[in-house]
């Protein structure tokens, strides 16, 4: 089976040697960045990259502008690196498409851990390739999510956690259920980071978004209009 690739976007030399290191040791191919713009260089050139590891502050073009710019047209998984652990920075991320947002300083073998997860998710083969719910319409195998008919836009994470309700549709769910199960490992976080997908999704889903019902002092229920 061929290596996936991860691509490391930081201007920091020391940090790009560290993370290559370790994802090498565990068995990834690695490419490197030392900037916004050489990453998106990279990014259009190179069309197996599996993951990319992404810096907020850089120069030339910064973490936020390389991920918008991608999310034009791909759901590449993207792990948010930043030296800042302020609450907007993390909700920024998420809004933007983030799959991922670790604040610096961590631990290499817990970002080794998270792309895993990760990756183990974006790649585990699906027991049904369509899920359907109301007027919601899941195509897990082109990845594909249909409301009314038409194709909605969903980053990764977004998608996960739809397919996730669906496939618990009725059922009262916990923010650490999900966690859980969506995330799939020990989270060092609290419930905005489910609270925030839920609103993106939501959103999305346009009127449809109601299916995702708040229960009030424990999670979210997913009960399409009957």
């Amino acid at each position: 089976m061929a290596k996936q690739t991860i691509l490391i976007v930081d201007d920091e030399s020391r940090m790009r040697k560290l993370l290559s290191d370790f994802l090498t040791k565990t068995g990834y191919s690695v490419l490197e960045a030392e900037n916004g713009k050489q990453a998106l260089d990279i990014f259009y050139k190179e069309k197996d990259i599996s993951l990319m590891i992404l810096d907020v502050m850089m120069p030339e073009m910064d973490g936020w502008e390389v991920c918008k710019e991608i999310r034009k047209s791909s759901s590449l998984p993207i792990i948010m690196l930043t030296a800042r652990a302020e609450e907007k920075d993390e909700l920024l991320g998420f809004k933007l498409g983030v799959d991922e947002y670790i604040s610096k300083p961590f631990s290499p073998k817990i970002l080794v851990a998270r792309v895993e997860a990760i990756l183990r998710r974006t790649s585990d083969a699906v027991t049904e390739e369509m899920i359907e719910c109301g007027a919601i319409r899941v195509d897990q195998t082109a990845h594909i999510v249909y409301v009314d008919g038409d194709p909605v836009d969903l980053s990764i994470k977004e998608f996960e956690l739809l397919v996730y309700f669906m496939e618990n549709k009725g059922i009262a769910l916990s923010r650490e259920k999900i966690l859980n199960s969506v995330w799939n490992y020990d989270y060092f976080g609290d419930a905005r980071t489910i609270d925030t997908h839920v609103k993106k999704l939501r959103s999305k889903l346009g009127a449809r978004g109601n299916y995702i019902h708040t229960i009030w002092g424990l999670g979210y229920k997913f009960e399409p209009e009957k």
